[in-house]
């Protein structure tokens, strides 16, 4: 029998609980070996429910105990969590997370550990939620140079956007409605202003590459400041506008990741992608373009992924799951080093050798962001926003 403990009773804590009494016996079959919950671990009275009999509120019992096999840590936040997953890696524990601040800005050290300790420390779920994603990445698509990572990250964006195209409301009162609907927090900020995004392009990043790149490191736009007549030219024009996170890796090896509102092609997989659905392109030198596609949040979804972390960390007991990342990527500047293609729009004249939208919008490209942004102010845009190509 294989023994696990959950860290923090929320909603992912509590959906891996409920996908262990929906497939337990399932999941004993794939593993050769019942799993057990032998722990709960929280600051919450759960006396009341059926977890009762595993509840504790000491961490130190399920760091001393020998019996346990592995940790799952979703307590969130890299305060508590980074020392809870210190001690339990330390102490010789497996540990599973869907914590994806903890594991951009934390997960090179917690790798360590787990190296050094000969554990697992598996993050599937950090990323996309029950999207399988990372595995791939660092597994099935082992035999590539990865070019390019490119996604729909956040679902609560992706919601908030998708309702302003689809049903012509403008961004406030979709985040209203994005938070009545329990998409959104209270305070949305990490959403809307690509935070969330920002920290899952950087753990994609980080294993494409095997380099670090932490998300203090990269430019973070979000889309508060999209506006509804940009939307409308752009569907006129055959584009959505999508918040993305992009990582690209150069010929002369350096870097770049970055998160922003973009213009994409209709032609394009990930601009059909709506609601709060999340995507996630991959591109190799020789596997061409993949896309992963499913839910990106949510008990359920989410605690697919840490379930099949489990499992994975008790099939590689005896030889640990090879991944991580070493010394700091070397990131280009974006502003001067990156050309891309960009739309502007405003009560401009369009500059020569541009694509003319309709609604005094245009294309232009590809160049690098500071000549766009210089350009913007000559012309006098109102809204610069990259372009997917």
């Amino acid at each position: 029998m294989a023994n696990f403990a959950i860290m923090g009773f929320g909603t992912v804590g509590s959906g891996v609980a409920e996908v262990l009494r929906m497939n337990g016996a399932a999941i004993a079959g794939k593993l050769g070996e019942p799993l057990q919950l032998k722990y709960i671990l929280d600051v919450r009275d759960l006396s009341g429910t059926p977890y009762a009999g595993v509840a504790v509120k000491d961490f130190s019992i399920l760091e001393n105990d020998p019996g346990l096999d592995v940790v799952v840590e979703s307590i969130g936040g890299a305060k508590v969590a980074l020392d809870f997953t210190r001690r339990a890696l330390l102490a010789g524990k497996h540990v599973v997370t869907s914590n994806k601040e903890l594991v951009a800005t934390h997960g090179k050290e917690l790798l360590a550990i787990a190296r050094e300790k000969n554990v697992n420390y598996l993050f599937e779920a950090s990323v996309g939620g029950g999207i399988p994603v990372l595995r791939p990445l660092f597994q099935c698509l082992a035999g590539n140079q990865i070019q390019e990572v490119v996604g729909i990250l956040n679902g609560t964006t992706n919601y908030i956007l998708t309702r302003m195209v689809k049903g012509g409301i403008p961004f406030d009162e979709a985040l209203k409605e994005a938070q009545a609907k329990g998409y959104a927090e209270a305070n949305p900020a990490a959403d809307v202003e690509g935070l969330d995004a920002g920290r899952k392009i950087c753990i994609l990043s980080d294993l494409a590459w095997g380099r670090e790149v932490l998300p203090s490191d990269i430019s973070t736009q979000g889309i508060t400041a999209i506006d509804l007549q940009d939307v409308a030219i752009a569907s006129g024009a055959g584009y959505r506008i999508k918040l993305l996170g992009r990582a690209m890796k150069l010929a002369d090896g350096r870097q770049t990741a970055f998160v922003a509102p973009h213009l994409v092609s209709e032609s394009c997989p990930i601009a059909t992608v709506d609601d709060v659905f999340n995507a996630i392109m991959i591109r190799g030198n020789a596997v061409g373009d993949v896309m992963f596609y499913g839910r990106g949040a949510g008990d359920l979804p989410t605690a697919s992924a840490v379930v099949g972390d489990i499992m994975d960390a008790l099939e590689h007991r005896a030889k640990r799951r090879e991944l991580g990342w070493s010394q700091p990527a070397e990131l280009i500047q974006l502003e001067t080093e990156l050309p891309l293609y960009w739309y502007l729009r405003g009560e401009l004249t369009p500059p020569a050798g541009c694509e003319v939208l309709s609604g005094k919008a245009v294309i232009v490209g590809p160049v690098p962001g500071a000549e766009a942004k210089a350009l913007a102010r000559r012309v006098g845009a109102d809204t610069l926003l990259p372009v997917l190509r």
